[in-house]
């Protein structure tokens, strides 16, 4: 007599389990119109990627290449490869051009403006992420809305306003100016960074007997350094950049910043310009942006991250 739970032994609908074989796990089956879909979706973005590069690499190689060009050889041949490296054309842009000076004059103004940004900008945020006070949002929103005012506005107030301080044409004036040009997005940027950051951290440093000033120098701000890297880089491309700001507080030949100097040298000489010299002095000014945003992409990166990821 056959009893209910056991199944026929003919029946191969019901396969008999085993004796120590782990149970057979089917995997699960992509549609072939899913497959097709999402091979046409990755193609057609691998390509808008291509097109993208090649409209951002390209100029640059241009520039590079071309900077090592006689003058005759770049409107002759200007897409074409320079029969020999022209190096007298860097050596001639570095002295004869001025831009040793003004890459000197840039270094200082971007350095320091970059290290009063960084330090302010963090000291305003973490007070703003951390602590509760009345003001504090008003304080924050007045941060932010400084973000959204166009500074050729300030422009004539702020010559005005150098000039009663005797800053006007001076490096440590534009330094100033740098950095209250970026303490805003510095501000905003940090503020959502520090919210993001472990409170226990602090808390048990308070209770060691830390200060406040102590804890924020030796605690947190090293906890913060992905998005100091982040918003140090952003205002390094920015600052190193600046042309309107320069060209208005800082008429000084001898004070002059590297944007000021390119439109000088192209320009000076009207009809005869040095153009293999113009390019020099553009890839000298290229270069620092790029080797910084090369050496620092994964911490730009991960500072990004980091602050949408608690």
């Amino acid at each position: 007599m056959k009893t209910t739970d056991t199944p026929p032994t003919g029946d191969a609908r019901i396969p008999a389990p085993r004796t120590g074989q782990a149970p057979e796990i089917r995997k699960a089956t992509v549609p072939a119109k899913e497959k097709r879909e999402g091979g046409v979706l990755n193609v057609f973005s691998h390509g808008v990627l291509i097109i993208w590069a090649i409209m951002v690499v390209m100029p640059l190689l241009w520039a590079v290449m071309t900077s090592f060009k006689t003058d005759r050889a770049i409107f002759t041949s200007p897409w074409s490869l320079p029969d020999a490296l022209h190096f007298e054309n860097w050596s001639r842009a570095w002295t004869q051009a001025h831009m040793s000076e003004y890459f000197l004059n840039t270094l200082v103004v971007v350095g320091g403006s970059l290290v009063g940004t960084l330090l302010f900008g963090s000291m305003a945020a973490y007070v703003l992420a951390r602590f509760e006070f009345p003001g504090n949002r008003f304080l924050y929103f007045l941060f932010i809305g400084g973000m959204s005012f166009p500074i050729i506005l300030a422009l004539v107030p702020l010559f005005y306003v150098m000039q009663n301080m005797a800053l006007l044409n001076t490096l440590h004036g534009l330094i100033l100016v740098y950095i209250a040009y970026s303490l805003p997005f510095t501000v905003f940027f940090l503020t959502a960074f520090f919210r993001t950051l472990p409170t226990s951290v602090a808390e048990a440093a308070f209770i060691d007997g830390a200060s406040h000033t102590r804890t924020f120098f030796q605690v947190m701000l090293p906890m913060a350094r992905p998005g100091l890297i982040s918003v140090g880089i952003f205002n390094f491309l920015g600052q190193w950049n600046q042309y309107l700001l320069p060209t208005v507080l800082n008429t000084d030949p001898d004070n002059k910043v590297l944007s000021q100097g390119l439109v000088q040298l192209a320009v000076s000489q009207g009809y005869k310009g040095d153009w293999s010299g113009l390019f020099a002095g553009l890839v000298m000014a290229m270069l620092p942006v790029l080797a910084a945003y090369i050496v620092f992409q994964r911490q730009v990166v991960a500072g990004l991250t980091a602050g949408a990821v608690k």
